[in-house]
């Protein structure tokens, strides 16, 4: 009995807060900055990528047109070229937007020192106030209600140097 007394006793001893991650990186100019490069830098790669997929689809065409005046070498040649291409096309992709591909390589160079600072900063607002537990509100972590007055987002904000 004294054991659950202890328990709920420490467990209400624990003090809690929330952030709003959504909300601390729409405050932040860098954040906003390297978004925009990461489309940028999206949009060019996919362009390079739909650009093989055109070629091969062209070649397709092409080969379709041309079929019933090629003899059996040249269709095997062509449609070698035409799977090459499809290949190109599939390998580039995978090297821009593959799960450790560019982009991703990318995100992460531009994105990891921002979310250092916010880490650090959630950190220390965490020790100098004695919160246990912080969460982020945005994430799906199942908050179904927190208290506005449990949020530090904009405590966070003002740490970085950006007030709201």
């Amino acid at each position: 009995m004294s054991l659950l007394a202890l328990t709920a006793l420490t467990a209400s001893a624990q003090k809690f807060a929330l952030i709003d991650m959504d909300y601390i990186l729409k405050n932040i100019p860098a954040y906003e900055r390297a978004n925009e490069q990461l489309n940028q830098v999206s949009k060019k790669w996919q362009a390079e990528v739909e650009a093989l997929n055109t070629e091969a689809a062209t070649m397709y065409k092409n080969y379709q047109n041309e079929v019933v005046f090629l003899s059996q070498d040249q269709k095997k040649a062509r449609q070698e070229e035409i799977m090459g291409k499809e290949k190109e096309a599939s390998e580039l992709k995978r090297k821009y937007f593959g799960p450790e591909g560019e982009l991703f390589k990318k995100r992460e160079s531009l994105m990891s020192p921002i979310q250092e600072e916010i880490y650090n900063a959630v950190k220390d607002i965490s020790e100098l106030r004695g919160y246990s537990l912080v969460l982020d509100r945005a994430s799906d972590t199942g908050i179904i209600f927190g208290s506005p007055k449990i949020d530090i987002s904009n405590e966070v904000l003002e740490k970085l140097g950006y007030s709201k």
